[in-house]
């Protein structure tokens, strides 16, 4: 029944939108700047799309939301984005920080925001996981069909074309490449 907000619809990001339909979040909003991962968001799970190139993502939650989210999932590991998580929660909601950040990154948040609306940030290492539990359950949601890993991939490439992966990464326009081996 909580109101989520991910920011960043590669693969870490639409596994956020999906693990929070999993958990039985009420509304996904999905944000990004790329239309394709907008589309891929709502296959995965999302309830409404923003797109921060066309408006200010923060603003958009705030009045799609009427307060805020619940929790905001940064999944890019930038300073800007990281600081809109927190900017977009509801009082008591907690941002979760999942992209890979430079180290000494520093992030600037309003005290207010902190201490008299008791918002939380936390930081995500491989979504936190259990191994021992976590996966067996992940496999289980996988074979029923809840959790459509396959449609992740959006590209299927061999290892001579790893660069060119890289560069789709970097692009931005592709959720996941798989290489292929052929023996």
């Amino acid at each position: 029944g909580s109101t989520v907000a991910v920011i960043g619809c590669g693969g870490v990001g639409l596994s956020a939108v999906m693990g929070a339909r999993l958990a039985g979040a009420l509304r996904i909003i999905a944000i990004d700047v790329l239309d394709m991962k907008l589309d891929l968001a709502r296959e995965f799970g999302a309830t409404e799309t923003v797109n921060a190139k066309d408006t200010d993502p923060v603003e958009a939650v705030l009045e799609l939301t009427g307060g805020g989210v619940h929790y905001a999932f940064e999944c890019i590991g930038a300073k800007r984005t990281a600081e809109q998580a927190f900017e977009m929660l509801a009082t008591g909601g907690t941002a979760t920080l999942m992209g890979v950040m430079p180290a000494d990154m520093k992030l600037e948040f309003s005290g207010r925001d902190l201490f008299y609306r008791q918002k939380k940030i936390l930081g995500s290492l491989m979504g936190s996981n259990q191994f021992p539990t976590d996966i067996p359950r992940l496999c289980d949601f996988y074979m029923d069909g809840r959790l459509p890993l396959d449609r992740m991939i959006s590209k299927r490439i061999r290892l001579d074309e790893i660069n060119e992966g890289f560069e789709a990464l970097k692009s931005g326009s592709v959720a996941r490449s798989v290489i292929t081996f052929e023996i």
